[in-house]
């Protein structure tokens, strides 16, 4: 029912024509705004990153200073070269004044160690306790590793962070101390260093409950990290390894794995105060979270405007079909035999037109109806008369069966047996009250009017009847078989050579039963049937056309009325002589039952 409506097409399509174009420019709009959206989060990310690397660079430096303000001290320097010449108090308050100045530069430094290289010396100060001079191997080597490191660095500087990437809170800047403009190593100096200050400049670079932060030594371990298990599994981190042997200082690139969608930027600090990595890590739901939100605003707007939408194709589908229904309404009574069907105006548009047309075409059929009423009435009374003048089916029957009495009573059985199927065959087409009959009828009728035939041809004739008992219960319209055998003893039997045969058969074939009638005759010419399929085809019958062509397409006819175009009738010529007629009918009939109601 939903198919067949219009009203519901006119919705479907109504709707449709909204909500494709709606929908459409929700998802274009949500992809370009996702992406314009994420190029700006990345691009403000990018630049709060790099501002961050700028503030810890800057602090580097400056702790960096620290200790390259020692060459501004001509009297430190001097001592630095023969410590073990000058060891009065004027020269002990000189070292002491130095490393409290540098202790007490900034807040997060925590120690400042002076370790001489040629001599196993070191003088210490804190702000747990005063200036400290030692001695002894062990005293020295603690920052041997470290010392070497920054030995080894072109800038004479090394930032140990062993214990920030244990999860202390501290990292220990190493200089080594020349004696410019030599290359001789002096003495080193140690400066510890709370990561307090870096803890703060980093919380500023990322939204904790969103984001992530790392920074990453110039070997790629994690100096800070906002992520615990991160920090606990940094092993495990391949993002760690794939920024570290990047051979670029700045990049952005997009990261999907089992842990983590999303974009990771990264911006490294010159070697000059450590090379360190600062890493941060956005995931897509961040980068699109304000693409969502515009998308969720406009999805918003969308419904109440598609939902306006549809009650303006609700309204409209209704204005134009509620008439049509209307008009489907009455024809459905007139369908039920309610010819009286009154409707009021249906508009001035073309459907009110079209129901203007119905109800007067529905005047006029009752108008025709009326007269061809009265036609019928009179056409009855004609029949009536008829009937009455002639005479009665039942007076022949009684008169044949009077001629029978007489046969058997005089020693005549073979006229008894005529005279019995010649009432079988009267008694059969005078019933007109069946008009689908058994095959089996059928065949009974066949086998009594061949028995006249014979009667009347004798050894001239031999036929056969093979019909398979499975199909006698077959219904068939009523004498279909007759015409056409009847049309072998009028223009095939006179013209055979010897014995003049007919068989007849039948049989299932699947949803089929098929019936061939075979004679010997000598056959139709290829010319001739082509002109009798052409009379089939040609309509109502010519007065003046052959009685052959008039019975055959009677049959021809009635296949077609009763199955509709289901069942069909051939014509062919036999191998060896003689007509075959093959009926091929529909054991369902797809047709009308009642022939009658055609007439």
């Amino acid at each position: 029912m939903f198919k067949k409506s219009i009203r519901n097409k006119l919705i479907v399509l109504l709707l449709l024509i909204t909500i494709l174009p709606f929908g459409t420019s929700i998802i274009i709009t949500y992809y370009q705004t996702k992406e314009a959206f994420k190029d700006l989060v990345v691009q403000e990310n990018s630049n709060l990153l790099y501002q961050g690397k700028i503030n810890l660079e800057t602090y580097l430096k400056e702790l960096n200073a620290l200790t390259l303000s020692l060459y501004n001290n001509p009297d430190f320097i001097n001592y630095m070269r023969a410590p073990d010449k000058e060891d009065n108090y004027l020269t002990i308050g000189l070292v002491k004044n130095v490393l409290q100045t540098i202790l007490y530069a900034e807040d997060n430094i925590r120690r400042v160690q002076l370790s001489f290289a040629e001599e196993e010396r070191v003088i210490t100060a804190s702000k747990r306790s005063t200036v400290v001079f030692s001695s002894g191997a062990d005293s020295s080597t603690v920052f041997e590793r470290s010392y070497r490191q920054a030995q080894l660095s072109p800038f004479n500087m090394y930032i140990d962070t062993t214990q920030a990437q244990q999860g202390k809170n501290s990292i220990f800047l190493h200089r080594a101390l020349t004696n410019v403009p030599s290359d001789q190593i002096l003495a080193y100096i140690t400066i510890e260093i709370s990561t307090d200050r870096i803890l703060e400049l980093s919380e500023n670079l990322y939204n904790q409950e969103t984001e992530e932060f790392y920074i990453l030594s110039s070997t790629g371990a994690l100096i800070y990290s906002s992520n615990a298990e991160v920090f606990a599994k940094q092993e495990e981190q391949e993002w760690i390894s794939t920024v570290m042997d990047s051979n670029v200082d700045q990049a952005t690139m997009e990261w999907r794995n089992d842990d983590f969608h999303g974009v990771i930027m990264y911006d490294q600090t010159p070697a000059a105060v450590g090379g360190w990595v600062l890493v941060k890590r956005v995931p897509y739901t961040t980068l699109y979270e304000n693409a969502f939100v515009v998308t969720k605003i406009n999805i918003l707007f969308g419904l109440l405007g598609l939902s306006l939408v549809i009650l303006a194709t609700l309204f409209v589908s209704f204005k134009i079909t509620s008439p049509i229904r209307v008009l489907l309404k009455n024809i459905q009574q007139v369908k039920e035999g309610n010819m009286n069907v009154q409707f009021e105006s249906l508009g001035s548009d073309e459907i009110g037109i079209l129901g203007f047309r119905f109800k007067q075409m529905m005047e006029k059929i009752n108008q025709l109806i009326n007269r061809e009423y009265k036609l019928e009435l009179e056409n009855k009374t004609n029949q009536l008369k008829v009937l009455q003048s002639q005479l009665n089916p039942h007076f022949l029957y009684n008169a044949l069966q009077s001629i029978g009495t007489v046969a058997l009573k005089n020693n005549v059985p073979q006229i008894y047996t005529l005279v019995n199927h010649l009432s079988k065959i009267m008694r059969y087409g005078m019933n007109m009250d069946e008009d689908m009959v058994p095959l089996k009828k059928e065949v009974n009728y066949i086998k009594a009017f061949l028995l006249l035939q014979q009667e009347r041809f004798g050894d001239h004739l031999e036929y056969e009847l093979n019909v398979q008992e499975e199909a006698m219960n077959v219904p068939i319209p009523k004498m279909i078989l007759q015409p056409i055998i009847e049309n072998y003893f009028k223009h095939g039997f006179d013209i055979r050579e010897g014995v003049g045969k007919l068989t007849v058969e039948g049989k299932l074939d699947e949803s089929f039963l098929t019936l061939s009638i075979r004679d010997n005759g000598v056959g139709v010419t290829e010319e001739r049937l082509a002109e009798i399929y052409q009379h089939f085809l040609a309509g109502r019958i010519d007065d003046n056309e052959e009685k052959t062509n008039i019975g055959l397409k009677n049959v021809y006819a009635r296949l077609e009325l009763y199955y509709d175009g289901k069942a069909s009738l051939h014509l062919s010529n036999h191998r060896e002589g003689g007509l075959i007629v093959r009926l091929q009918i529909p054991i369902i009939m797809g047709g009308v039952r009642d022939e009658s109601d055609h007439h």
